[in-house]
């Protein structure tokens, strides 16, 4: 294909989620940054939900949320879209799971199955994540994962069977 040619949109999901600074206004400016961008038209978003931290606990709590858009971009371009704004926004990795300024996560691009270096998709731990489902059953109940073929309604129902997750605003 001419890379002139404009590409088929494609429907992808992305989590986001911060725990330092002013993490709200974080969160506003990368939805900002998303909707700026030429390639990238943001659909949904769904409410703010504050959450405990997982894996490692030794830090303050998250603002997590998840939203979906439309893109011409390749996956890999998608992901170097994230990995910019995060960079842009003040995101320093010292720490597998530690504290950060905005996490980006491409959670799902259409039904593509992938497993490469630094790109997984869907996630690979997307349906144990209450912070990535709750926000998800949301904005796209019926959605379906394309390994398991089940909707995220179905995975919630296993997932957040007990779990409380306070809204703290609706979408930014």
């Amino acid at each position: 294909m001419n890379q002139r040619e404009p590409r088929e949109l494609v429907k992808a999901y992305v989590a986001f989620g911060s725990n330092l600074g002013d993490r709200f206004s974080t969160i506003k400016q990368a939805l900002t940054e998303l909707r700026g961008h030429a390639s990238i038209l943001v659909q949904r978003v769904s409410s703010v939900y504050e959450t405990e931290p997982v894996g490692f606990l030794d830090q303050g709590p998250f603002l997590n949320g998840v939203l979906e858009l439309d893109t011409s971009l390749s996956p890999r371009s998608l992901l170097q879209v994230l990995l910019d704004i995060e960079n842009k926004l003040g995101r320093v990795r010292e720490q597998d799971q530690g504290p950060r300024t905005i996490d980006l996560d491409l959670l799902f691009f259409g039904d593509l199955l992938l497993d490469e270096e630094n790109l997984t998709l869907p996630h690979p731990r997307l349906h144990e994540r209450a912070f990535v489902l709750r926000p998800l059953l949301e904005i796209a109940p019926k959605l379906q994962h394309p390994c398991s073929g089940r909707t995220i309604e179905d995975l919630c129902e296993e997932t957040l069977k007990g779990v409380i997750l306070r809204i703290l605003s609706g979408p930014p």
